[in-house]
């Protein structure tokens, strides 16, 4: 995937609500408008990086892109789980990603139980794998020190939405 690494930010916005209910799992869903100018080149799949709430630290992520086939979702979506446990939901907040590698592509489930046990397995592969030391640099890139809303110190948008949409490479 030439795309890789791969730069954006948008609001969290509200989800299905499954992610900390049924799976244990919190993720933060990004808008339409960031889903939506993914690079062709960038399909379904579960993938992996780091990922900054605000002006907060930098974590390691994962992320799910696609319709999410054990819910047989109707509408393509970017879930990002932050591996790190937070006090309280940051709804409205300005989530940056930097999606670093690919995991595996998106698929359906038997149960519950097994995507749950699948998930986990890709958290812990990511953890690995950010580890590395090319993933790891990228932890440090200027992008997460930038201010969304101080565009001259941004890498180009990719697109002009009411959400800061970009990829810097």
């Amino acid at each position: 995937m030439k795309s890789l690494p791969y730069f954006c930010r948008g609001e969290v916005i509200r989800g299905f609500g499954r992610g900390s209910k049924e799976l244990g799992i919190p993720t933060a869903n990004f808008p339409d408008s960031v889903v939506d100018n993914l690079p062709a080149d960038i399909g379904t799949g579960i993938y992996y990086g780091w990922a900054c709430v605000g002006n907060g630290d930098v974590y390691k992520m994962v992320m799910s892109i696609g319709w999410n086939p054990y819910y047989k979702n109707t509408k393509k979506s970017m879930e990002t789980h932050v591996i790190q446990t937070f006090k309280e939901d940051f709804y409205g907040e300005i989530l940056s990603v930097v999606m670093v590698g690919y995991i595996r592509p998106e698929r359906s489930y038997n149960s519950l139980e097994a995507l749950i046990a699948a998930i986990n397995n890709d958290i812990e592969e990511a953890k690995v794998k950010l580890e590395l030391p090319e993933p790891l640099k990228l932890k440090d890139d200027n992008f997460f020190t930038s201010t969304p809303s101080s565009s001259s110190a941004l890498p180009p948008t990719t697109a002009s939405t009411s959400q800061t949409i970009m990829n810097g490479h």
